[in-house]
């Protein structure tokens, strides 16, 4: 017999040095983690949630034990019950002599083995348990629907809230039988009581039953899955078209799972009974019983029922599962009550009736007076040029529109707040002083009416803002104007200072000088303490930033502000919403308020279609001054929550705004008075909640299927309509909804609605145009407007071609881009008029290339049937398609616009203190000279003039002249206006 090879052993100071490491892993470890748990819970504390973190971090730490001490503790008693009935004497083998010296080396180490592997796996699986905490608190705090499903006939809650959990309490059993079964073979053959090689008895008794009664869990649980199989057929995806239980499901499918849950259960009886029998033959008998059950009328069946029986006239046979489905998905989007307009255009075709259309634009006084000229998605550099102020301000890279009654008028608005932009600090502003307790804020909100431009002056084509400069004033009266929380900081704040102290955060400008500036100490609520020299510990190991302990600037009154973005706070304090990817800034009592929209989702919802939830909220801005949405699979959604941020002291308050939804119902019962009743919202707050863009680019899209009553056109397709690509954007990625106010066909006065056109199918005709009310009297109401099919209608993107290929347009696209210049298409907006026509109205912008240019409103293009309008003003264009007359009702008729800043100045006039930034080029003839036979030598004096104003206006502002910048401004505008004027003259020769 071949002795044992001894197993090496490390040297003491080895040990040592290993045990050392290891300490101070754990340690670290330990002391990263709790200081993670500590500020997480100091932030909870501060903003009033504290009930959230409790019950999320006892959920966790419960699930967490029960499934690593459950894996973990069976596992390693399984293994321990094979140790500890092993054979006392082993047959001598050569299988054996192998297996001797591996029991030799565990025998002095098997608690410690046993220990390290129960403690491994249950780690394993308590991180893996944790993470589903959500469905738990689901589970256990269900509420039901109110709804049965139509064959299994129980609640709609079992299968949202109840079979996820079960599931997941299988896979569990599952992971712990296969671990128990797999640890028990090991031991057993490692001692002996499984021999593979030895001649004679293979398995001991006690292997024999510990294995059989292992095997016979398995089969139990196999079971219990061919049991909730039957309910998991209502995600079946096997009628392709459809999401549910299909014809083959029901009929060659449901029977057969049934079947195999008995076979299973007798399965696993013979396993056990081996217990007594001491003979394997009945339980594999019983395991290939099913195993070819499984086979023949688990897969062999239902395929070829699908393949002879269905597949021939599918249509038919599905025709009642897909009712099914069309009914469960438009319950589970929220789409139920959709009120269809069969809506279609005074003429035929593209061939307008000039008196028919002119009519109907005089009869609708609601929609052209508040056409919007303002895309919020073009002008950020625009507010950054004439409002940033100071470098250190910024404004997001997209802009919102929101809707706001001033002198009894209704007019929808682009707004934004100058917030602190961490991203543009300068070198020498860039220090842990300045970063973070000198630039702690932003300050003020800017307003423009969205259909008004500034038209006249050097500022032509530029935003109104009505409300504006710092300190704000304007016609939104903005009490607290500090923006201490907000979309574009990204770091943290330490504020506050002992009472009598010198103030050091920088608040805003103080006159003309760059070096007087107004400074604050923050007073709000908002934020955590910091003064003890715990918290101070705390937070520098948290940022790992020693100066929490060596500066002065933290002291006993400090204060820090972390978790900034709206976005970020909302999903903190109530994480079992998913938020919309855009809040918006709302002045609600003199306080600038974020506006969020909070998501409850499921993906168990039965019959109804799943889907991505990233890629169905995305368009082509998505990403840009929006966030998108996590990629995770659902197939329910409901607007359960209006979530206010307010910009000063960053309190969250949690809305019910679907106060009938149930999965809401289950977490405000997980989580009591974390959300308020929708009954605490403030008149002026409802006055400016929006239908949120992510839930209706969702609805779209389901629309797109599933607006169709009949089974058979469903299942054909031949009635589905498509998302237009962004006709303004070189991408084929979906067409942004826009938000408008306008009049709605058969409703009176206007309604701040969000909108989008949908093509047919794979066509760039139009079929559909859809709109969500925002009006807190309609809110929610969904019209679709169905155009006849058998009509081709333009979509977005023909009209942006025939806008493109217009001659006079053409002209100037090509004059516009030039080395000084570029175009900026606006959004193309759809605009229903009347009871029977589509208006599309487009902005067209220029911005120059300089390094601080920004675009400026320079052409209106319109599109109404076959006729296309492109004027310096909406109200021309107007003429241009309908007659004289027809741009009346237009805010810019008189071509120039009388509104007066709030102190009586002229609109457009340049704040006291922001720097002048660089005026963008107008445009530039090709080198050819005149077009379209206008006069070459009047056009070429014109852009000579324009390019000798631009190069003055460049000097200007390179020498900090702020009088001749002015001078060049207006010598701009007398040579545009030239140019205009000799292109004017050529086309009326």
């Amino acid at each position: 017999m071949r002795p044992p090879v001894p197993v090496p052993t490390l040297s003491r100071r080895a040990k040592l040095v290993i045990g050392a490491i290891a300490v101070l892993l754990v340690l670290f470890t330990v002391v990263g983690t709790l200081t993670n748990v500590y500020v997480d819970y100091l932030w909870f504390d501060a903003a009033g949630f504290t009930e959230v973190f409790w019950t999320e971090l006892q959920t966790r730490a419960l699930l967490f034990a029960v499934a690593g001490v459950a894996t973990g503790g069976l596992t390693a008693l399984a293994m321990y019950l094979a140790y500890r009935f092993r054979p006392t004497f082993r047959p001598m083998s050569l299988e054996q002599q192998n297996l001797e010296r591996y029991r030799q080396s565990l025998e002095p180490r098997r608690g410690l083995v046993l220990t390290g592997i129960a403690v491994v796996l249950g780690l394993f699986a308590g991180f893996t348990a944790q993470a589903n905490w959500e469905t738990w608190l689901s589970f256990r705090n269900s509420t039901d629907f109110g709804r049965t499903d139509p064959q299994f006939n129980v609640d709609l809650s079992f299968f949202v809230f109840d079979y996820p959990f079960y599931r997941l309490l299988l896979g569990f059993g599952f992971a712990i039988a296969i671990l128990a079964l797999i640890g028990s073979l090991l031991t057993h053959y490692v001692f002996g009581g499984l021999r593979l090689q030895t001649p004679g008895q293979k398995l001991t008794a006690a292997a024999r039953v510990q294995l059989s009664v292992l095997v016979g869990v398995f089969v139990a649980l196999k079971a219990v899955a061919y049991w909730l199989d039957r309910y998991g057929l209502v995600y079946s995806n096997r009628g392709d078209v459809f999401t549910g239980a299909s014809y083959t499901d029901v009929n060659a499918l449901l029977v057969p799972k049934t079947i195999l849950m008995w076979v299973a259960a007798v399965c696993a009886l013979a396993f056990f009974a081996n217990i007594l029998v001491r003979n394997f033959l009945l339980p594999a008998m019983a395991l290939v019983l099913l195993l070819v059950s499984s086979l023949v009328i688990g897969v062999a069946y239902p395929a070829i029922v699908q393949q002879f029986v269905v597949k021939p006239s599918a249509n038919q046979k599905e025709a009642p599962y897909i009712e099914r489905a069309i009914q469960s998905t438009r319950e589970a989007y929220d789409l139920t009550e959709i009120d269809y307009v069969d809506y279609a255009q005074q003429t035929t075709g593209d061939q307008v009736d000039p008196e028919a259309a002119l009519a109907a634009l005089r009869d609708d006084t609601e929609t052209i007076p508040n056409a919007r000229l303002l895309d919020p998605n073009v002008l950020s550099d625009t507010f950054t040029a004439r409002q940033q102020i100071r470098n250190v301000y910024g404004f997001p890279e997209k802009l919102d529109v929101d809707r706001y009654t001033i002198d009894g008028e209704t007019r929808d608005y682009v707004v934004a707040v100058r917030e602190l932009d961490s991203a543009g600090l300068s070198e020498n502003q860039d220090t842990w002083l300045n970063r973070h307790t000198v630039y702690t804020h932003g300050n003020g909100f800017v307003a423009a009416p969205a259909n008004e431009v500034v038209s006249r002056g050097q500022e032509g084509g530029e935003p109104n803002f009505t409300t504006r400069d710092l300190p704000t004033r304007g016609t939104i009266d903005v009490e607290e104007s500090r923006i201490y929380y907000g979309e574009l900081i990204e770091d943290y704040s330490v504020v506050g200072a002992p009472e009598g102290a010198d103030p050091i955060e920088f608040d805003q400008p103080e006159g003309g000088s760059e070096e007087e500036a107004i400074n604050n100490t923050y007073d709000g609520e908002g934020g955590v303490e910091v003064g003890s020299f715990f918290r101070q510990l705390a937070f520098a190991i948290y940022y790992r930033e020693r100066n929490f302990l060596l500066s002065n600037a933290v002291n006993d009154e400090s204060k820090v502000l972390y978790v900034r973005d709206p976005r970020d706070r909302v999903e903190k304090a109530a994480p079992f919403l998913e938020v919309d990817g855009d809040p918006y800034p709302a002045v609600i009592d003199g306080e600038i308020q974020w506006i969020l929209d909070g998501y409850t989702t499921s993906d168990s919802y039965p019959y109804a279609e799943q889907m991505q939830l990233g890629e169905a909220a995305a368009d082509a801005l998505t990403g840009t001054g929006t966030t998108a949405l996590p990629n995770e699979t659902f197939n329910y959604i409901r607007n359960s929550v209006k979530a206010t941020v307010d910009a000063y002291d960053g309190t969250v308050t949690l809305y019910a705004w679907d106060e009938d939804d149930p999965v809401l119902q289950t977490f405000m019962k997980a989580f009591p008075g974390v959300v308020q009743p929708n009954s605490a919202m403030s008149d002026e707050l409802r006055s400016h909640v929006r239908y949120p863009e992510d839930l209706f680019k969702v609805q779209r899209d389901i629309l797109t299927r599933y607006h169709v009553d009949n089974p058979q056109t469903f299942y054909t397709g031949n009635d589905r309509w498509q998302i237009p690509d962004d006709p303004t954007q070189n991408t084929d990625q979906d067409q942004p909804p826009y938000y408008i106010l306008a009049g709605r066909p058969g409703e009176d006065g206007a309604t701040f609605q969000l909108t989008s056109a949908l093509n047919a199918f794979n066509r760039q005709n139009l079929s559909a145009f859809i709109s969500a009310s925002s009006d807190p009297e309609t809110y929610g109401d969904i019209k679709v407007l169905r155009l006849p099919g058998n009509t081709p209608f333009r979509g977005p993107q023909q009209v942006q071609q025939t806008f493109n290929t217009d001659d006079d347009v053409a002209r100037d696209l090509n004059l516009f881009r030039s080395a000084d210049s570029k175009p900026v298409f606006g959004n193309l907006l759809t605009l229903p008029i009347g009871d029977g026509g589509l208006l599309y109205v487009e902005p067209l912008y220029v911005e120059g290339t300089g390094e601080n240019s920004y675009p400026l409103l320079r052409k209106v293009l319109v599109n109404y049937g076959d006729r296309v309008g492109y004027a310096d003003t909406l109200a021309a264009a107007l003429d241009q398609v309908f007659g004289d007359g027809a741009g009346e009702l237009a805010t810019d008729n008189d071509g120039d616009t009388d509104d007066q800043g709030p102190d009586g100045d002229a609109a457009g006039d340049l704040p006291e203190t922001p720097e002048t930034p660089e005026t963008p080029a107008p445009p530039a003839p090709d080198a050819g000279g005149g077009t379209d036979g206008a006069p070459a030598p009047v056009l070429a004096d014109a852009v000579e003039d324009m390019n000798a104003a631009l190069r003055a206006l460049a000097d200007a502002q390179r020498s900090g002249d702020f009088a001749a910048q002015g001078q060049a401004l207006a010598d701009l505008q007398t040579a545009v206006t030239a140019y205009q004027e000799a292109q004017r003259a050529s086309e009326g020769g």
